[in-house]
Order: C-alpha cells, then sequence, then structure tokens
C-alpha cells in the first residue's frame, strides 16, 4: 500500500469533492458542514450524483444508509443504483433525494415504546459531516435514524444535538474573550479500541463464546498476566500480519488508526486512532470493530470485544480521550506554559470538573452494560465510582486560587537515569493515574469507565451536553458584569469550592478511597438497573430537555431498551449456562466418573490387596460436585422459568435473583475442570484458548493438541 497516495481511497472526503464538485456547490457544502446550515436540495442532486459517479468508478454498484439504531451495532439496507428505461435498457441513477433521506421499516428495531410494532416507518437523514465510504460493492453514507414522529431510534442524532448545543455555548464564552472569529467549536474524540485474539477453533467449538461473547465457564490457567510479559510485548508473526491487514483496510476507509501493541492480558491487543471530530470519531470507531471482526476471520482468528471474555484476566475497555477545539485550531484545554494565567483554560476546567461531579451518575449509566459490570473495579479498569485526576500541578493550582494564596509554579527537571549516553529525559509535572475514571492527561480528558463493545456515542452526548449547560450558565452570568476578569476568577474559585468533591488524585482501587468517596456522597453504582434509573430523574431530564438533546420520552426509552436489552443478554447467558451444563459438563463428568471406577474395579480385581483411596477419594469428590451442579442447575431453570415479562422487572430480577445463582454454578463446575482429565473436558481450556501459536501456524492445523 503506497500510504500518501492510497490513504481514503474509499472515502468521498473534501479532496475528491473539491475535485468533483462545481465551485458553488462545494463552497455551499463546506458552509452546511462547518456552520451547521440546511442543505439547499438542489445542492444535494449534484452531490449525489457526483458521488454516484464516484462511487461506480470505485466498482460500488449499490448503496446504503448506514446507522446506529439502538442496538449497539450498524444497520445498512442495500439498494443498488439501477433504474429501468423503456426497452429493457437500464441507467444508474442516484439522486438528491435519495442521499438525503431514506425510508428503512423501523419496526423491528428497540424503539423503547417511542411507537408500536405496527408502526413501521422510520427515516433515515444524511449527515453531511461524516464522508460517505465504500465497502465492499456498496457506498456507505452515513445517517441518523428517526422514527415517523421525529424521536431519535439511534446514537448519532443526540450525539448531533449534542455538539451543537456544545458549540453554541461556548462560542458564548469565547466571545467575551474576544475570539469573535470562531464560528464552531468542536469536541474531539480519540478512541483507544482494546479486543482479545483466539484461535478461531478454539471459538467455534465454545457455546459461551459464540452465543454471548464470553465464557460463563472456565477454571484460571497455571499463568495468566502475573509476569507483565504480554504487556508491549513483540508481536507474533499471525498477529502482526492480523494488525497490517487492519491497518490497511482502516487507511483506505480514511480511519488514522496510529497506534498498536500487545496489551497486558495473554491475547489481548490494543488499536488507537488519531483524534478527530467527535461524530467521525464514533463513526470510525464502529467501522474499526466491523474490520477487527472481518480481518480477524480471514486470520483463523476470532476477535472478542466483549469487556470480560476471561475471569482472572484483565478485561477490555474503550478509553475515550475528550476535548474541545475551535474550527480555527485552538484547543480550549491546552493549559499552556504557564497555565495559571490561562483564565480560558481554567474556565474551561472549571466547566469540566462543575459538568463532572454535577452528572456523574449520566457519565455511569452511559457505559452501564452487562459486560461492563464484570470489567469495572476489576485489574487496569476504573472503579465503578466516578472521578476525576487532575495532577499535582492542576491540583495545586486550583487549591491556591481557592484558598488565595500564590501559587509556586512546579519547575520543569530532566530525569538522571545514570547513563550518560543516553539523553536528557524531561520530566512531566504530573504522573499518570491508570485507576482514575476521567483523568486529564495533558490537553484532553480520558474517560477510562467504556468498555470494549460500546458506542461511544452515548458517553460523549453526556459529556457534551453536561459541559455545555455549565458553560451556558457561566456565559449567562458572565455576559452581565463589567469586570470580565475579576468575574471569571470570581467564577473559577466557586465553581472548584463547590465541585472539587469530585477530584482525586489518589488510588481508585484503595479501601480507603471507597470510604472517602461514601464520606464525599460520591455514588457506587455497581450494576446496569442502578445505572438506569438516573435517566429518569427530573434533575437530568431537565437537562437534556433544557439542551435540546433528549427528550423526556427519549429518555424513557432509553431507560427501557438498556433495561430490556440487559435482561435479554441475562436470558441468553443463563441458557447458554443450562445448555452447556446439561449436555456437555455433566455427561463429561460422568462418563470420567466411570472411567474412574472402571480403572479401579480392574486394578483390584488383579491386585485384590492394592490400595484404591486415590480413585475412591476422587470419586466421591466428582460425585458430591455432581450432585451439586444439580442442584445449582435446577435452580437456576427454575429461576429463568420464571423471569417477568416486563423489561425492566426482569432486568433488576436477573441483576438481584440470578446473577448469584449463575456465578456459583461457574464456581462448582470450574472446580471439576481442575479434577478431570484434560483430554476428557469437553471444550478448550483457558490456558489452551489463551497461548497464541507462533508464526502462521492456526488451530486448525494443530492436531496433536498444544
Amino acid at each position: 500500500m503506497d500510504l500518501e497516495k492510497d490513504f481514503g481511497n474509499r472515502v468521498f472526503n473534501d479532496g475528491v469533492m473539491r475535485r468533483r464538485l462545481p465551485g458553488e456547490t462545494y463552497r455551499a457544502l463546506r458552509r452546511t458542514i462547518n456552520e451547521g446550515r440546511h442543505l439547499d436540495p438542489q445542492v444535494a442532486h449534484v452531490v449525489a450524483n457526483a458521488m454516484k459517479d464516484w462511487a461506480i468508478e470505485q466498482g460500488a454498484t449499490h448503496y446504503t444508509h448506514w446507522f446506529q439504531p439502538m442496538t449497539g451495532v450498524t444497520a445498512e439496507k442495500h439498494d443498488s443504483f439501477l433504474s429501468p428505461l423503456p426497452g429493457g435498457r437500464i441507467i444508474m441513477d442516484f439522486s438528491g433525494k435519495e442521499l438525503v433521506r431514506g425510508e428503512p421499516d423501523a419496526s423491528s428495531f428497540p424503539s423503547g415504546g417511542l411507537r408500536a410494532t405496527f408502526e413501521a416507518r422510520g427515516y433515515t437523514a444524511w449527515d453531511p459531516s461524516s464522508y460517505a465510504f465504500i465497502k465492499g460493492r456498496t457506498l456507505c453514507i452515513p445517517t441518523a435514524f428517526c422514527s415517523w414522529g421525529g424521536h431519535a431510534l439511534d446514537q448519532k442524532t443526540p450525539l448531533l444535538r449534542s455538539i451543537q448545543a456544545i458549540s453554541h455555548e461556548a462560542k458564548r464564552i469565547l466571545r467575551l474573550f474576544g475570539m469573535n472569529d470562531v464560528k464552531r467549536v468542536m469536541p474531539t474524540c480519540g478512541p483507544e479500541q482494546e479486543y482479545f485474539l483466539i484461535d478461531r477453533e478454539y471459538y467455534d467449538s465454545r457455546k459461551d463464546l459464540k452465543y454471548c461473547g464470553r465464557t460463563l465457564f472456565g477454571a484460571r490457567p497455571p499463568k495468566g498476566q502475573e509476569l507483565d510479559d504480554h504487556y508491549f510485548g513483540s508481536l507474533k508473526p499471525r498477529v502482526a500480519e492480523f494488525m497490517k491487514d487492519v491497518d490497511e483496510e482502516l487507511w483506505s476507509l480514511g480511519v488514522m488508526a496510529k497506534t498498536e501493541h500487545n496489551e497486558v492480558a495473554p491475547c489481548q491487543h490494543e488499536l488507537a486512532s488519531v483524534y478527530e471530530s467527535v461524530n467521525v470519531a464514533v463513526d470510525h470507531n464502529q467501522l474499526t470493530m466491523e474490520v477487527l471482526r472481518k480481518a480477524a476471520a480471514r486470520h483463523g482468528f476470532a476477535c472478542l470485544l466483549h469487556e470480560k471474555p476471561f475471569m482472572g484476566v484483565n478485561g477490555s475497555g474503550k478509553h475515550n480521550n475528550w476535548s474541545l477545539q475551535t474550527d480555527t485550531g485552538v484547543n480550549l484545554l491546552e493549559p499552556g506554559d504557564t497555565p495559571v494565567e490561562n483564565a480560558l483554560f481554567l474556565l474551561m476546567l472549571a466547566a469540566v470538573i462543575a459538568a463532572v461531579d454535577r452528572h456523574g451518575d449520566l457519565l455511569r449509566a452511559s457505559v452501564a452494560g452487562a459486560g461492563n459490570e464484570h470489567r469495572l473495579g476489576a485489574s487496569e479498569a476504573p472503579p465503578a465510582t466516578v472521578s476525576m485526576y487532575l495532577g499535582d500541578e492542576l491540583t495545586g493550582i486550583l487549591d491556591a486560587l481557592v484558598n488565595h494564596n500564590a501559587y509556586t509554579p512546579m519547575s520543569s527537571s530532566e530525569m538522571d537515569v545514570g547513563v550518560r549516553i543516553l539523553p536528557a529525559i524531561p520530566r512531566d509535572t504530573s504522573d499518570r493515574n491508570r485507576t482514575s475514571p476521567f483523568a486529564f492527561t495533558g490537553n484532553k480528558f480520558e474517560f477510562r469507565m467504556p468498555g470494549a463493545s460500546m458506542n461511544v456515542a452515548a458517553c460523549n452526548t453526556v459529556i457534551n451536553t453536561a459541559v455545555a449547560d455549565e458553560l451556558r450558565m457561566f456565559a449567562d452570568r458572565l455576559e452581565k458584569v463589567e469586570d470580565l476578569r475579576s468575574a471569571v476568577q470570581g467564577l473559577i474559585i466557586e465553581t472548584v469550592s463547590e465541585h472539587k468533591r469530585i477530584i482525586f488524585n489518589g488510588n481508585n482501587y484503595s479501601d480507603e478511597w471507597k470510604a472517602e468517596a461514601r464520606r464525599r456522597g460520591l455514588k457506587d453504582l455497581r450494576t446496569l438497573p442502578e445505572c438506569a434509573s438516573c435517566l429518569l430523574e427530573d434533575e437530568n431530564v431537565a437537562l437534556f430537555e433544557r439542551m435540546k438533546v433528549y427528550t423526556r420520552e427519549e429518555l424513557r426509552s432509553r431507560y427501557e431498551i438498556l433495561m430490556e436489552h440487559y435482561s435479554k443478554v441475562k436470558a441468553i447467558e443463563a441458557n447458554t449456562m443450562l445448555d452447556m451444563t446439561g449436555k456437555q459438563y455433566q455427561p463429561a463428568i460422568l462418563r470420567y466418573s466411570q472411567t474412574i471406577a472402571g480403572e479401579a474395579l480392574k486394578k483390584q480385581a488383579l491386585l485384590p490387596d492394592v490400595d484404591a483411596s486415590y480413585e475412591k477419594d476422587l470419586l466421591r469428590d466428582l460425585d458430591r460436585h455432581l450432585k451439586d451442579i444439580e442442584l445449582k442447575k435446577r435452580l437456576l431453570q427454575e429461576l429463568t422459568d420464571h423471569v417477568p415479562g416486563d423489561g425492566v422487572a426482569s432486568a433488576v430480577y436477573f441483576s438481584t435473583k440470578v446473577n448469584s445463582v449463575m456465578e456459583e454454578l461457574r464456581a462448582l463446575v470450574d472446580e471439576c475442570e481442575g479434577l478431570v482429565d484434560e483430554t476428557v473436558w469437553p471444550v478448550p481450556s483457558y490456558g489452551r484458548m489463551l497461548t497464541q501459536r507462533e508464526g502462521g501456524e492456526r488451530a486448525e492445523r494443530d492436531t496433536d493438541g498444544e
């Protein structure tokens, strides 16, 4: 791949539009994208024709409105460019109307009660701020998705509303500072995507991985991640080839895939992209997950994006790096060389502090899911309690302001590592905190709570909306003052004093912090049902309605969708556990018991005086486990037979009654795994799955096991 030449060659990007569109059409479209203006229908028609011609030249025969319903994945309905002509002839046609709006059948997408099943119509609307691209033979047009009544049925529409809100309020602040040339303020995002790769054969032989995306059973192997030898380790050839394939496909789609490496857990890896506008970043991350899955299959792998596919080793997150940038290129969260003197930065920082403190429950709800319950609070993942890390320097500046003390800047220094040949290494004024849910990392905030499989549109919608509301209150106050300098300083001091409880720079895993967080009144929301209920609280509804991001009805629908999805995931997991236990584990344990009993009888028949206590003790252990497993399986079956029909009630039911029984059943089966001959055990073990093969060798070629 000639990277400089071929990057974005499957994208109808700005360069392509500049070359293919008439000058006035191009300028009109750029005004729509840059300033949020309505799109002229005639402009849309010209763009559609140029887009169709370009796509056909690239080998496309179909187009689709590519959207993000509330299913957690993307959706698409393909239509060909063919239109009939008299005499059995055809023409390749694509109109402005077809570009701007589509009408898919929306009846089977989650709506949370926004419409009845028989009310099938939905609309997809072109999002010109995210470039169209070609996937296979299809032109994919990023779109929003709404119901016949105008309610948002997707992740993109609320995100676009929140971008509009924060841009409007941030510009009010910037005008006070004389930055009148700014036409738009754009939240930026750079998601870091973690994932696991395992041999496809192992994936196909485990029902829990195929149906649930995670292992429901599995004893810990003798070696996991204890030695930290996988982290940043050299890439194995198969993995390196896979990553090369992923990079080239993403680059051709215009995705700025930048950093890739081995993560801490065996078979775990990470891919990070360059920061870009949050709307495009969300679209690109959805594409990235799709490319990872498809490329993995081509290389004999399965890509696992579940938040906790293996118990006992790290789970996978998606660190969401968020900042604010003007269309003139100014990062509003850049402290500069002297942050204590940067009033605009400190004001923006104060707005984020207040937003996270005031709406930490919404941030937690935005990353709530069945998978993330297993990950948050575990090794290398932040806890479920939301807090902020600012580092020593920023915390010192804010403390000095609040206490009306002079701040003594931290002097820059260089580290002496004791080796003359090495260059001097500048020391940062603050360390990094990997346990903090919301950490300042130089000129951005890293929100570390999202799970690997999640669409980060939800959490960015919350961050944008919450910060926009704080900026709105700031602007309302500052626009009325005469002495802006003193008013800004007073506002920063007041805001930090009121919301400093959210700032914590220490170890978020410690028991001391858990107690301190409770004392500060910070919420510890561990399960999805606990988190989701905050969407219905009057204060939060008022926030979203005030900023025109969600209506009350849309929030209610999100709540019901979250709860229903959680209950469905848990039902699938419970039924899979029952199926695997009854059809695989119990028969295997029974067969092994019969083998041991037969061997003991043969042994004593041949040598009556030989001690068979080992076999007898093992048989007793296996028999006891079989009985306990059967009792727990029956209890789980009884519980699943009586799940409430209502999605909200069933989510609470699974969370409070079923989850603990599933954990107990797993523990019993996992204990048996340590007693049974591994050649008899019906599924691949953790040790086998988490040991990647070298070179190009694949699991299906390894007929002799490990």
